[in-house]
């Protein structure tokens, strides 16, 4: 596959592929591997997204493809059918593919191995893969994992997610996947009274390099509700963050806005009282 300007793989005739993960479940996860292949599918990008969460699938669903499902990611392992035969073509784009998972299958029906043979399958057919990983670091994230270059670690500015999203992001780290941080649902009027963690907080903790900032958008639960990806609609403010950064995946220079909010140790010591 050529003109993959920006990307950064390796060999620029193979498909880039990203795991999209959090560790903790319910943080946005699978809406943000939705909402960036079809971010990605309107700037001319070829992009498969693919349902790791075996058992428990739910990218169809956020695509409006559910009812379209006759091979799934299992099917293509086992080579029960050909590669071609289970991906769907999104209803909204010529240049966006669903991969999806097995919904009765149990997750350890197929291993590593035959997840890499799988997206071997795609590559030269796809600019992006998105690998949409299962909660969790059992044998389904790792299942995720194989065959990913780089990842996208999604959480939200709550400490139980952030913890997990730093399990994460060391168990990528031992793998040589490098990673960046999507921050989803945040609030910047609970951020400037103190009630939420700011940016800069999570980035403090995490140390990753921020991908992008998601606000809280009650039009992504619209989206998911009608398999319309946010980013279809102009006005959602989700959707236009989805759009940049889909802009930075491409390697396009688009600046992370500065969203303000002091650091965790600067609101500390302000309600402590001491001078910092």
């Amino acid at each position: 596959m050529n003109n993959r300007a920006g990307s950064p793989g390796a060999n620029k005739d193979l498909g880039e592929v990203i795991v999209i993960t959090s560790g903790k479940g319910g943080v946005g996860k699978t809406t943000t591997t939705a909402s960036l292949g079809a971010a990605l599918a309107l700037r001319g990008k070829r992009v498969l997204v693919v349902d790791a969460d075996i058992g428990l699938r739910n990218l169809d669903v956020i695509l409006g493809l559910e009812n379209r499902i006759v091979f799934n990611v299992v099917d293509v392992a086992k080579k029960i059918c050909k590669p071609a035969q289970a991906i769907i073509k999104s209803k909204r784009s010529n240049n966006l593919y669903l991969l999806p998972a097995s919904q009765t299958d149990d997750k350890d029906v197929i291993d590593e191995a035959e997840i890499r043979f799988v997206l071997e399958q795609f590559r030269r057919e796809f600019h992006y893969i998105l690998v949409d990983s299962p909660a969790g670091i059992e044998q389904g994230f790792r299942n995720a994992c194989a065959g990913a270059e780089s990842a996208i670690v999604v959480t939200t500015p709550e400490v139980s997610a952030i913890r997990d999203a730093d399990r994460v992001v060391g168990l990528l780290s031992s793998k040589g996947i490098e990673a960046r941080l999507i921050i989803n649902r945040i609030d910047f009027d609970m951020v400037r009274r103190g009630d939420m963690l700011s940016v800069r907080d999570v980035q403090d903790i995490l140390g990753v390099e921020i991908l992008g900032v998601i606000e809280r958008d009650e039009q992504i639960i619209v989206a998911a509700n009608t398999g319309e990806p946010v980013v279809y609609n102009p006005k959602s403010k989700a959707g236009q963050a989805f759009t940049r950064i889909a802009g930075r995946v491409c390697g396009e220079q688009i600046p992370v806005p500065n969203f303000g909010g002091g650091s965790i140790w600067s609101r500390l010591t302000r309600r402590l009282g001491v001078a910092s």
